[in-house]
């Protein structure tokens, strides 16, 4: 992922409230516009780099079960 995408998309956001980032991560979904996809990969990036191992096993385990099928 380009550089200027994750600082766009990092400027675009900065000082969102969770009730903010939730409404542009359900926005996003529920559009299911792949070019919104970037965005999503953004916010996943900077989350896993704030999170505990253990957040990232069990996110990682609940991905491993969804995409099982």
């Amino acid at each position: 992922m380009d550089f200027q995408i994750r600082q766009a998309i990092t400027t675009n956001v900065t000082g969102q409230s969770p009730a903010e980032f939730s409404d542009i991560v359900n926005d996003a979904i529920s559009r299911g516009e792949e070019h919104l996809l970037p965005g999503l990969g953004v916010f996943l990036e900077a989350w896993w780099q704030d999170s505990s191992e253990q957040e990232r096993n069990s996110f990682s385990e609940k991905l491993s079960q969804h995409f099982s099928h």
